[in-house]
């Protein structure tokens, strides 16, 4: 189309703005979007649940989510905090910070059963779990993990019971 009708319908500026990235020139300064520093994932039951072994399985998975998201943006959790929201609507919070970052499945795995673990639930009747992996630096500053590591397989990752 040419300038003058796209300036004549729209105004000078705009129009002349318009057709030239239309045309792929942009003058504009392209902004890095900066790497979020932690990330969130949520499980909500269809009704309140009482029996440990579909909460444990039901963390387990969001485990395995935030794992699989975390190595994808290069990224390592410091640590990770474990929000569940009750029957009544009341929520009980646990954090804990890994003794070496980490993104192994594993070590997110272990360490959101033991935040669970030291909620010391009862019977409690359970609505939703939130999982954040939390204290994410940049890809850059993220040590590159070993999954080979004979050293780590041996030792567990770290949290003391």
């Amino acid at each position: 189309m040419e300038e003058t009708v796209v300036c004549r319908i729209l105004g000078g500026k705009a129009g002349r703005t318009l057709r030239a990235r239309a045309r792929g020139i942009d003058p504009r300064a392209v902004a890095v979007q900066k790497m979020p520093e932690s990330t969130t994932e949520s499980f909500a039951f269809d009704r309140d649940v009482c029996d440990p072994v579909p909460v444990r399985a039901a963390l387990l998975d969001l485990a395995v989510t935030l794992g699989d998201r975390v190595r994808g943006r290069g990224q390592i959790a410091c640590g990770l905090t474990l929000v569940v929201r009750l029957a009544g609507g009341a929520t009980a919070e646990r954090t804990k910070r890994f003794p070496q970052p980490s993104a192994h499945t594993e070590d997110l795995r272990i360490g959101t059963l033991r935040l669970l673990d030291a909620m010391a639930f009862q019977r409690a009747r359970i609505r939703r779990l939130t999982l954040t992996a939390e204290d994410l630096p940049p890809p850059m500053r993220a040590p590159v993990l070993s999954s080979l590591s004979t050293m780590r397989g041996r030792r567990g990752c770290g949290w003391s019971r």
